[in-house]
């Protein structure tokens, strides 16, 4: 079976789709990842084919206020929905959509037929158990929680309404708004799966059929890969050190959060890696070290404690690993997932990116490293993940929904 994955968004948005995607590969199925060009190396390390979609999230800059945000969605989205229809050639049997491809993929399948399955990283459906993840909110109760929850998805709606207006006009379908097609999609029981562990959120048991949660897609690298040597080298000349990067966030404010960064670790006495990231995060000395790119899955196991940005992936790759965290969410669904982490007490409260100062970051590395309950906690975290296998539990389900 010919499948196509489409993904779109920043690095951990896309490259847990390469894990599932190798998984797919393996079990006989022709798979193709489209994504924005940035992420055409990911895609052929997995053995997918790459197929470019238009649009590249760099383009709209690096914004941290819900407004701007949903200005840079949107132009984003309106950029994506130009050339989608592109990527999908008559051969493909079957659709994977993500969170951010759904709302444009779900208009192919009514052009050309062609079934498709959601394989979402947020949790987006209204529930009484938490409030939207876009939102950054605390819990509302459960009735405000739910309203939330809609409103979050009408916003999502014009969002889109531009680019499916004009992916529609193209593929000759008659005129139809995004909501009317995502109520239409909704009434289905239009499967999605979700690709994170019941560790951090359990099924709500108010979802509508055809939702599940599967566990975590990770991302594909080769078995054979290691460690840089200087990063080996660091690693072993002294105590375990602590992970400090923001992925794809704060671009260009590498130079203040390297200072924090560095003073907050001599400050806890604590040695340090900063992964340089979308900020540029850099330093020198004996005690700190610098490092580009490395599979969270190689370097985590080997830390004391990691702070991040909050990131779906990260947040996963470090529970994976048993290793507390210090959260440092900056936008989006961010806030979310660092309070998912701070619940299960396997990280500290989190600190909010516009209130980080080395104080402050010393102050939380502390606790998360000297306090046990957080590894403990962690530790129990990752033994639950070890027994889920969301690439597994995806093959099955498309198994069943096809027939093959």
């Amino acid at each position: 079976m010919r499948i196509l994955i489409a993904a779109a968004g920043s690095r951990g948005d896309v490259a847990p789709y390469t894990g599932l995607g190798a998984e797919l590969s393996r079990a006989g199925h022709d798979v193709a990842l489209a994504a924005t060009d940035t992420f055409a190396p990911l895609a052929r390390e997995a053995g997918l084919e790459f197929r470019g979609l238009p649009a590249d999230t760099r383009g709209h800059g690096d914004v941290t206020g819900k407004r701007d945000l949903m200005r840079a969605a949107a132009a984003f989205i309106t950029e994506l929905g130009q050339g989608f229809a592109d990527a999908v050639d008559k051969g493909t049997d079957l659709l994977l959509l993500s969170t951010t491809t759904a709302p444009l993929g779900w208009h192919l399948t009514e052009a050309t037929g062609t079934p498709s399955l959601g394989v979402y990283l947020q949790p987006t459906a209204p529930t009484g158990d938490f409030p939207p993840v876009v939102t950054g909110s605390r819990s509302l109760g459960r009735l405000a929680n739910r309203a939330a929850g809609r409103f979050a998805l009408r916003m999502a709606d014009r969002v889109y309404a531009r680019a499916v207006t004009q992916l529609r006009h193209r593929l000759a379908l008659p005129p139809a708004s995004p909501s009317e097609v995502r109520r239409r999609q909704e009434q289905a029981n239009w499967p999605v799966l979700h690709g994170f562990s019941t560790a951090l959120v359990p099924r709500p048991a108010d979802w509508r059929p055809g939702l599940d949660v599967v566990g975590n897609w990770w991302p594909h690298h080769d078995p054979a890969e290691r460690l840089p040597y200087e990063l080996e080298d660091f690693l072993s000349a002294g105590p375990r050190p602590v992970l400090i990067g923001f992925g794809s966030m704060a671009s260009g404010d590498g130079e203040r959060l390297s200072g924090i960064a560095v003073r907050a670790l001599r400050r806890a006495g604590l040695r340090g890696i900063l992964q340089s990231g979308s900020a540029g995060l850099t330093a020198d000395g004996d005690d700190v070290l610098t490092v580009r790119d490395v599979p969270h899955a190689l370097l985590f196991p080997r830390l004391a404690a990691v702070v991040h940005h909050g990131g779906a992936g990260t947040s996963a790759a470090a529970l994976r690993a048993g290793v507390p965290a210090v959260p440092v969410p900056v936008t989006a669904d961010q806030p979310f997932w660092a309070r998912r982490l701070a619940a299960l007490g396997a990280a500290t409260d989190p600190v909010p990116f516009r209130s980080l100062t080395a104080e402050r970051l010393a102050d939380s590395l502390h606790h998360v490293v000297k306090q046990q309950s957080y590894s403990r906690a962690a530790a129990t975290a990752a033994h639950h993940m070890a027994a889920e296998n969301g690439a597994r539990k995806t093959l099955k389900a498309i198994q069943q929904m096809t027939g093959g």
